[in-house]
């Protein structure tokens, strides 16, 4: 029997196991957090009916995901910094091929779907090797692969490449606002049920519709020291950032909740590949890290999860497997890291937010 370990319980880790558990394959994940809700586990996703949808249906979960999805999210607004709409579309308008999901609600039942004991919670890899990891306790594990699903900063990665996520040139400032349909309806009626870009210069807010009545923002400010994100994270001087911003989009930060978090945004450069190396892969962010101006992470890192799961059942060996996954990921991980750098040049052009609606009215 192959023994597998999975580095990381995020999504695409708890997709692999969860795909192939189904196919009766047993793996092990490894996962710091000390439980799926140790931490904030982000906001809202749409899932693509090619990749993340996809993911969802080989692991036999397409109607546990329908029960927790929101059509309404796709709904999609754009505005200037003046507050004056340049495009709009309602869900329905979108087609209703990308529901919005909670990250949190998605991973609830990822983790729900597999057996107890498949993901070891609270445990902290210290140390990995082709064929074993070291844990934070000293115990050895020994595996036939080792998949790397651990993130932007994988411990796997160095073991395939020396590649290492750089600063994209743009950094997030995320806030938060709670129960918007009572406390806060001005933001409710502006940000809409799905998602609002207000963007400028350099400069966005960037507002989505959570479940439980929440709203997640994020101000977006394209700064080229890292750095001076932290900065912002003060609400006094991010709202002086957006001085010129209408008052009722500097709303969305001035009546958020405590506390503001500083969020650079990283990214693996666009062709990131590795030559095969027995015993390990990659997928996700640890693959192909991105920023989410093309909406693909998640998606991406359930994909690469599913056909990894695939190639492994449909291969004797786990090196033809491994080349099978391989093959594919790499050109597809670099389409969607074109698309993503070239969406955020464009959504913060001097004359945004006229690329980003040109783009929708084209796809519209």
């Amino acid at each position: 029997m192959t023994r597998i370990a999975i580095v990381g319980g995020g999504l695409g880790g708890l997709m692999l196991a969860r795909v192939l558990h189904t196919r009766g394959i047993a793996t092990t994940v490894y996962e710091f957090d000390a439980s799926p809700t140790a931490r904030d586990q982000g906001g809202t996703l749409d899932l693509h009916q090619e990749s993340g949808q996809r993911a969802l249906a080989e692991a036999g979960l397409t109607e546990r995901f329908r029960a927790i999805a929101r059509e309404e999210g796709e709904a999609l607004r754009i505005l200037d910094r003046h507050g004056v709409v340049r495009f709009e579309e309602t869900a329905d308008a979108a087609g209703g091929t990308r529901p919005e999901v909670d990250r949190g609600a998605l991973k609830r039942i990822l983790v729900e779907s597999l057996p107890d004991g498949v993901v070891r919670w609270g445990t902290k890899v210290t140390a990995v090797d082709a064929g074993r990891l070291t844990l934070a306790t000293g115990e050895v594990v020994e595996a036939d692969l080792v998949v790397g699903a651990d993130g932007a900063w994988s411990k796997v990665r160095p073991l395939l490449s020396d590649a290492v996520p750089v600063y994209s040139g743009l950094s997030f400032v995320e806030a938060h606002l709670s129960d918007v349909d009572i406390a806060h309806p001005a933001a409710a009626a502006l940000v809409g049920a799905g998602s609002m870009f207000a963007l400028a210069d350099g400069l966005g807010l960037i507002a989505q519709r959570n479940g439980g009545g929440r709203i997640r923002v994020y101000a977006a400010v394209k700064n080229e020291d890292p750095a001076a994100v932290t900065a912002l994270a003060d609400r006094e001087r991010l709202l002086d950032v957006f001085g010129d911003f209408a008052p009722e989009l500097r709303a969305l930060v001035e009546d958020s909740d405590d506390p503001l978090v500083p969020r650079p945004i990283h990214a693996l450069r666009p062709g990131h590949r590795w030559a095969r190396v027995p015993g390990v892969t990659l997928l996700g962010d640890a693959a192909h890290v991105m920023s989410p101006f093309a909406g693909e992470g998640a998606n991406l890192a359930m994909l690469d999860a599913t056909e990894l799961a695939l190639a492994l059942a449909a291969h004797d060996d786990v090196e033809s497997a491994l080349s099978a996954y391989e093959t594919a990921l790499f050109p597809r991980a670099e389409e969607a890291a074109r698309d993503s750098a070239d969406n955020l040049e464009a959504c913060f052009r001097p004359d945004a937010p006229a690329a980003m609606v040109e783009q929708m009215l084209a796809h519209s």
